[in-house]
C-alpha cells in the first residue's frame, strides 16, 4: 500500500490505511508479479522471500530473495500481493492476503 506520506508498505487486507508490522527474518510470499519486475529481479511470477530491514537509509524495509538479494518495499509497485504463509497456516488459510496498492 502507498501510505499518505508517499512510503510503501504492507497494509491489512481488510483496511488498506493500517500499517502491519513485520518481524525480521519473517517468510513472505510475493504473487503476481508483473513480467518486467519478473525480468529485472529474474524471478518467477511468485517468489519466496524474507522481510528484512537495512542498517541506514531513508527508506529501510524491505525483502530479501533467496540469492541474498535485498528489494526495497519503495521498488515494488502496485498490484504485487503478498502473504506470511505461517499466519495463513495458523488462521486455517483464512484470506490475509496483503496488497500493495494506492490509496486515494
Amino acid at each position: 500500500t502507498r501510505f499518505p506520506s508517499g512510503s510503501i508498505g504492507f497494509a491489512s487486507a481488510g483496511d488498506p490505511r493500517t500499517a502491519v508490522c513485520m518481524q525480521c527474518d519473517t517468510k513472505v510470499m510475493l504473487t503476481d508479479i508483473p513480467p518486467a519486475l519478473q525480468t529485472a529481479l529474474r524471478v518467477g511470477a511468485e517468489v519466496e522471500t524474507v522481510f528484512a530491514q537495512r542498517e541506514a537509509g531513508l527508506y529501510r524495509d524491505g525483502l530479501r530473495l533467496t540469492d541474498g538479494r535485498f528489494v526495497s518495499l519503495q521498488d515494488l509497485q502496485p498490484g504485487i500481493h503478498a502473504y506470511v504463509p505461517a499466519l495463513l497456516e495458523r488462521e486455517g488459510a483464512k484470506d490475509l492476503t496483503k496488497t500493495l496498492e494506492t490509496i486515494d
